[in-house]
């Protein structure tokens, strides 16, 4: 991967193609567990982590507050992946982000990365694989590869809005 660059108001980056199919099969997991039936999925920490309850002391005032927001906030998200997914090149290749979708770039791998680190029991003492050979140390792999992604992302965004100002 080429990090994420200011070009004008546009922030590039390039993908090799196995990180394009990686991140495209995370965008499909995610999508699948946002668009899944609540009853299917009910208890899923990943869920609870990206829908995180509104008020954590009152269980009534957190079920009110979920049922006003948690359709609007499903389909943000939903509508980020899309937006993710019609700028990713399938098969590797430069990623140029206007500032609406490097929001969008942003807050999906903000997601992604949050679901994976739920899922392989990311903490802050959790360090980088020594040796990426097995299934963990594969996945922890990817997720600091996301990290890394977000991180030059997050740079190239806040230099872009720096140069506008």
């Amino acid at each position: 991967m080429r990090p994420f660059r200011r070009r004008g108001s546009d922030v590039v980056a390039r993908l090799e193609p196995a990180e394009s199919g990686v991140l495209g099969m995370l965008l499909d997991q995610l999508e699948q567990l946002l668009t899944a039936d609540p009853d299917d999925v009910d208890g899923d920490p990943v869920l609870a982590r990206l829908l995180p309850a509104g008020h954590r002391s009152d269980p009534a005032l957190a079920a009110d507050y979920r049922e006003l927001t948690e359709t609007a906030l499903r389909g943000g998200k939903t509508d980020d992946l899309a937006a993710v997914r019609a700028s990713l090149p399938a098969g590797g290749g430069e990623v140029r982000l206007d500032p609406e979708q490097a929001g969008a770039w942003l807050r999906t791998t903000n997601d992604l990365r949050l679901a994976l680190g739920e899922r392989i029991g990311v903490t802050e003492e959790t360090e980088p694989p020594e040796d990426p050979a097995g299934e963990e140390g594969q996945q922890l792999a990817v997720y600091y590869w996301l990290t890394g992604l977000q991180g030059s992302l997050v740079d190239a965004v806040a230099a872009a809005r720096d140069a506008r100002r």
